[in-house]
């Protein structure tokens, strides 16, 4: 097989890659909340908006989008404002306990802000998996998710009335069917009505429940914030949020941006790395692809997990979904990966198919009602094949590697890239 040596990595960022996550490892806020409250807080660790990950890989994704599958029960007639704009989650707040509203009123002063929205952000037990769960009120959130979420208000209605909307992937992938309720463990046990698959637009997250449903599970009030600033320069907004924010809060953007074009040169730091901003735009990193010996420890670590069985959310050692397996065979190298497929889009830059090489990274779209939405990712082995755990019933497996209609893109990973990342997720 190719190996690629060292060099001098171009790291393109654009807006739209999101990178909430369920959960931060080694951070002392959802440990502190879980156990205040029994419930494990969400923190920041990955996954994407619609249209996010265009900017980061090649080419738009094909395809429309679909309806999102819509649940009828009892209770669907709740009154729902209408959605008037769509608005982009930008930067995600996360705290143990409840925010103050003077937090919310502070971040919606400064310059580039356009929107703050109070959430409850928490890990809790649905269908018998810990699920990234936001607690919202539908009629305000819903400007947030991806477009044909946003616009489906039946599910919002069901929202409102007391079920759970539960991410398409989630969904697909637990195979959980409309028309059944879903067991719920927070401060008790609960059945809720599923009230509709559909992508809400912030990464990670595969749970929303209305607000009044989230204080019935025990879940903290008001302990996150979303923040759309689609005009501001994020990488100067965060430290101005962080002076606001109280001890144990943690942030994290939820798109990745280059700086805008502009004739002079500078530096700044973006993901914990240093950037120099040339004058086109494009974020030049010092910085260098995996070894020569860190390629072949990953894939050695890869290929001896071959017919282990895929298990959505699982990392290993003996079960698999598709991104558990490459942070769990990139750590066997010494690599920090973050754990969700879009944030791993973001661990280094991209690459075109002529120059492929064993260990790059494979993306794809697979989710119909955000076509943007990366949610699936493969390894590449070179010789036209790819490694992946590719759903549930199936093993872990060397199949042809796939460049048709879903296929997102190509990274090389950059350790400190991807460590950055896996990083700034954590607060």
């Amino acid at each position: 097989m190719r190996l690629r040596g060292s060099r001098r990595v171009l790291v393109t960022l654009g807006a739209g890659l999101a990178l909430l996550t369920a959960a931060a490892a080694g951070n002392a806020a959802p440990a502190l909340a879980a156990a205040r409250t029994g419930l494990h807080v969400a923190g920041l660790h990955g996954s994407t908006t619609a249209g996010a990950s265009d900017a980061v890989l090649p080419g738009p994704p094909r395809g429309g989008s679909q309806p999102v599958t819509v649940s009828h029960f009892a209770h669907s007639s709740s009154v729902i404002a209408p959605l008037r704009r769509l608005l982009q989650a930008d930067l995600f707040v996360v705290a143990p306990t409840t925010l103050s509203p003077e937090v919310a009123a502070a971040v919606r002063r400064l310059t580039g802000v356009a929107a703050v929205l109070p959430l409850d952000a928490a890990r809790i037990q649905m269908d018998g998996k810990l699920t990234a769960t936001l607690g919202v009120d539908p009629s305000a959130f819903r400007a947030f998710a991806a477009r044909p979420t946003a616009e489906a208000t039946a599910l919002w209605q069901n929202v409102a009335a007391g079920g759970v909307a539960i991410s398409y992937t989630m969904g697909k992938l637990d195979k959980l069917p409309l028309g059944r309720d879903v067991l719920v463990n927070g401060r008790r046990a609960e059945e809720l009505p599923l009230a509709g698959l559909g992508t809400v637009g912030i990464g990670g997250v595969d749970a929303v429940v209305s607000d009044a449903v989230a204080r019935s599970l025990g879940m903290p009030a008001g302990n996150a914030i979303v923040i759309s600033a689609p005009h501001a320069v994020l990488a100067s907004l965060m430290p101005q949020i962080r002076k606001v924010l109280p001890r144990g809060a943690a942030i994290a953007p939820l798109v990745a941006q280059s700086p805008p074009p502009s004739s002079a040169s500078g530096t700044g730091t973006g993901s914990g790395v240093t950037i120099t901003w040339a004058g086109s735009g494009t974020a030049v990193a010092d910085g260098a692809g995996l070894s020569r010996a860190q390629v072949i420890a990953f894939l050695t670590a890869a290929e001896s997990r071959l017919g282990l069985p895929y298990v959505w959310g699982a990392n290993g050692p003996t079960s698999f979904d598709c991104s558990g397996l490459v942070q769990w065979s990139m750590a066997q190298a010494g690599v920090v990966m973050p754990r969700v497929a879009a944030a791993q889009a973001q661990a280094g830059p991209a690459v075109s198919l002529s120059q492929l090489a064993p260990g790059d990274l494979l993306f794809y779209h697979t989710d119909p009602t955000a076509p943007g939405y990366i949610s699936h990712v493969a390894i590449y082995l070179g010789d036209g094949e790819m490694l992946q755990a590719p759903q549930p019933g199936q093993y872990v497996e060397v199949a042809p590697a796939d460049f048709g209609s879903e296929f997102a893109g190509a990274i090389q990973v950059d350790p400190r890239v991807a460590a950055a990342v896996a990083g700034n997720l954590a607060g």
